[in-house]
């Protein structure tokens, strides 16, 4: 099972850096979001895949083309939060406010429950697993947050699935789609998403995708747009895991869907036997 998603949100949502962290900060950059989206529109009508689009609610309230064209073509539509903020820089009523607004603005623009959800940065650690209780109470069915190895903003290195699994936490039940490792020399590795995506040549990725029974991406619309802005006040690190490899994305996930069959997460739940995957019982 290859399941296919995006994380919509333009090219300066960029995490834990001071010069974008802000609405404030975010007006003093030119929005390329249609370009990023153009490339993804583009794979996607040529192989007709499945796929689904986690949105921030501040982008489908600037963007509502954005928006309905996604649930036009026919693809599902889940929160990426409202404001791109770290969750664990925020506390449990903030975060719940945040979401239930971005839950309402696709709501209304579309008319369509929003069941999925996926936090900025993978940013639900265990300091916060207060996150699923909220994410509940909301009404989201299925999460896709959970990063099962270190991450510099997020990550739950010691969460005991890459598989789709039943998270219990606080008297409370979600299904979860983490993103899935592959483990190299003990290590565990991602490669189906973001930078990981852009930086390994593709017969790498290729291999590992054969060797997997399940994969999860996450794509954003900045990793396919090569002629975006540099942000020059990024560490040397984060300039280059930002830009890496853009100018063969396209190509990359365009031989990716053709090699492979990719669904969307409701064809995902219904392939997916909960009676036997792992119940992962979190600590309050």
């Amino acid at each position: 099972m290859k399941i296919l998603t995006f994380d919509i949100e333009d090219w300066f949502h960029i995490l834990d850096n001071p010069s974008t962290k802000t609405i404030r900060d975010w007006s003093n950059y030119p929005s390329r979001i249609n370009e990023g989206m153009d490339h993804i529109f583009d794979i996607l009508e040529k192989h007709k895949a499945g796929a689904t689009f986690f949105m921030l609610g501040w982008i489908a309230k600037k963007h509502p083309h954005i928006l309905r064209e996604i649930d036009n073509m026919g693809y599902e539509v889940g929160s990426h939060t409202h404001m791109h903020q770290l969750i664990y820089e925020q506390d449990k009523v903030s975060f719940k406010r945040d979401v239930e607004k971005s839950i309402k603005t696709i709501e209304d623009l579309i008319g369509k429950k929003v069941k999925y959800f996926r936090a900025p940065g993978f940013s639900i650690i265990d300091k916060n697993k207060w996150a699923f209780e909220v994410l509940y109470e909301l009404g989201i069915e299925i999460d896709c947050s959970v990063f099962p190895a270190n991450r510099a903003h997020g990550g739950m290195p010691n969460f005991k699935s890459s598989l789709p699994s039943i998270i219990k936490y606080n008297n409370v039940s979600i299904k979860e789609f983490p993103i899935n490792a592959t483990k190299i020399l003990g290590n565990q590795l991602i490669f189906s998403g973001g930078g990981y995506f852009r930086l390994f040549p593709y017969f790498l990725i290729n291999h590992w995708t054969k060797k997997s029974n399940y994969i999860m991406t996450y794509f954003h619309p900045r990793d396919f747009d090569f002629e975006q802005p540099v942000l020059r006040d990024l560490p040397i690190k984060r300039l280059f895991k930002s830009y890496v490899g853009l100018k063969k994305t396209k190509n990359k996930l365009d031989k990716w869907v053709n090699d492979f069959k990719f669904v969307s997460l409701n064809e995902a739940d219904e392939l997916t036997d909960w009676g036997k995957v792992p119940v992962i019982k979190l600590d309050s």
